[in-house]
């Protein structure tokens, strides 16, 4: 097997591990643990695998990576909500968040603990109302690094995360193949063990990829950001529209509905006098019936230095009651974070500011 001699230990399945503990002219059985050190333990070296010999320990060391990633700020919201800020190995910043119970978050129950975690330094994608991309694309995370959220803020918190959503910042659908090599790791009994029901992956309207994630094993949710029920809304913020289309992109959902056993999400971000009209209400409804798809409605996040705001709670309801005349399943989010800018890349990109201003 051909590898890069600084791939990180963490970006590694159970099989990879295997054939590199074969090469090394170890018994197949040292690949067990060193899951179980990585992903049970959670030691933050080689060198504290002590049941390992320790020539064996040192060539892992020489071979293979083993990132950190490091907590730079951490912020608590009233309604026990925290943001935390991440700096990577390359200095890259990219942002978590812990989520307190909500019984409306994806069939959640209401003691579980949700983490948004990000897939991408920034996003190519372009959603006009989103702080993510700002500040344009840098790079896809590999998989430790989307892992590496998990550990380090169970560690922290030393709170069991039991919910995983791919909503943090950038675009998972485009950064797939990292991001599924991260979910079996998170997946998996030898991994962080997190059940595939538990799992949401968030896309924007990449349809290809959706067929892709269609044809995967892997019962993982899917939850499609659509924030507009024409294309005329959808166009005006969310240039991926321009690509693939609403017909395009509600095809690809017809393709995932026939191969998943789980029903759809979308994902509907309310900003006022853009999408929250009764007409997009009442097109957004016919649609959710068609593929059977649950709704989750979500009160724009205010964004420093772009121009949306969210609609009064009045219209709100209004949206919500329109949808429910149409007997889909839809839920108003309750606010969470509003007071710490949780929405995504708020938070770096307020840090990266501030470290622009100070004087060197």
């Amino acid at each position: 097997m051909i590898r890069d001699p600084k791939l990180d230990i963490k970006s590694l399945q159970i099989d990879d591990l295997e054939k590199i503990v074969g090469q090394f002219g170890e018994l197949e059985y040292r690949a067990r643990q060193i899951a179980d050190w990585l992903y049970q333990k959670r030691v933050q070296s080689f060198g504290d695998m002590t049941d390992l010999p320790r020539d064996f320990r040192a060539r892992l060391a020489n071979d293979f990576a083993f990132g950190k990633i490091e907590i730079v700020r951490l912020l608590g919201s009233r309604d026990t909500t925290r943001k935390f800020l991440f700096r990577l190995g390359d200095e890259s910043l990219i942002e978590t968040v812990l989520i307190p119970a909500s019984p409306a978050l994806y069939g959640s129950r209401s003691d579980r603990r949700t983490l948004c975690v990000s897939t991408q330094v920034g996003c190519a994608y372009g959603c006009k109302f989103c702080a993510s991309g700002l500040e344009g694309f840098s790079r896809n995370l590999r998989p430790n690094e989307i892992v590496d959220q998990i550990i380090a803020i169970e560690r922290e918190t030393t709170e069991k995360i039991d919910n995983i959503v791919f909503m943090g910042m950038g675009e998972p659908l485009a950064n797939l193949e990292n991001v599924m090599g991260a979910i079996r790791i998170i997946n998996a009994p030898w991994g962080l063990g997190i059940g595939a029901r538990h799992i949401t992956l968030s896309t924007s309207g990449l349809a290809p990829q959706i067929r892709k994630l269609a044809d995967e094993k892997l019962q993982v949710r899917l939850a499609i950001s659509l924030h507009g029920a024409t294309d005329e809304v959808r166009n005006q913020i969310m240039p991926i529209n321009r690509r693939y289309n609403l017909e395009t992109l509600l095809a690809a959902c017809d393709y995932y509905a026939r191969h998943k056993k789980q029903r759809l999400t979308f994902e509907y971000i309310l900003i006022e006098n853009v999408n929250d009209t009764p007409e997009q209400a009442q097109r957004l409804g016919r649609i959710a019936r068609r593929l059977g798809a649950k709704i989750n409605l979500i009160p724009y996040n205010t964004v420093q230095g772009l121009p949306w705001s969210r609609p009064s709670p009045e219209h709100q309801e209004r949206f919500l009651s329109i949808l429910r005349q149409h007997e889909v399943a839809a839920t108003l989010r309750r606010e969470k974070g509003h007071d710490i800018d949780a929405a995504c890349g708020q938070l770096r990109l307020q840090t990266k500011r501030e470290l622009q201003s100070t004087p060197s």
